[in-house]
């Protein structure tokens, strides 16, 4: 079940980036929109490269190797979802329109849905997620 949750959050992902793509409203136009979306591929490329090559599957699937808490991970749970949403939003805000900002919606319901399955299955493979998660915040240091 957590799978397939996870499965239909990346759907919801891509159709919302799709969508954006669609609508000409993913990449921004405004000088803070352009700063927003640099700063979020290079918390990606972060993330990633911290990370490492080992999961880049399309359901949650915690992976072995131990449980990463360096790099952006020191500072919140989810930097990957987090840049993909940052992403979107500053495209989406920057073109403003509800067109776009329901398809960032959709982006951010999927992300939140993926994080919440991943959560529930690394907890399973890693209990010391348990305090991991207690001390550092899913998206947004010190709120989220």
């Amino acid at each position: 079940m957590l799978k397939g949750l996870s499965i239909a959050g990346l759907l919801l992902m891509v159709a919302g980036v799709a969508g954006l793509l669609a609508i000409d409203s993913l990449i921004a136009r405004t000088p803070a929109g352009i700063a927003a979306q640099v700063a979020a591929v290079g918390l990606m490329i972060w993330a990633r490269t911290t990370f490492g090559r080992r999961s880049f599957h399309a359901s949650a699937d915690p992976t072995s190797g131990g449980l990463v808490t360096t790099g952006p991970y020191r500072f919140i749970r989810h930097p990957i979802y987090t840049a993909a949403c940052l992403f979107t939003w500053a495209g989406a805000l920057s073109n403003w329109s509800v067109p776009a900002a329901g398809l960032a919606v959709l982006v951010t319901l999927g992300a939140v849905a993926r994080m919440l399955c991943e959560e529930r299955l690394v907890v399973e493979r890693y209990p010391e997620y348990r305090d991991y998660a207690r001390k550092t915040r899913r998206m947004v240091p010190y709120v989220f």
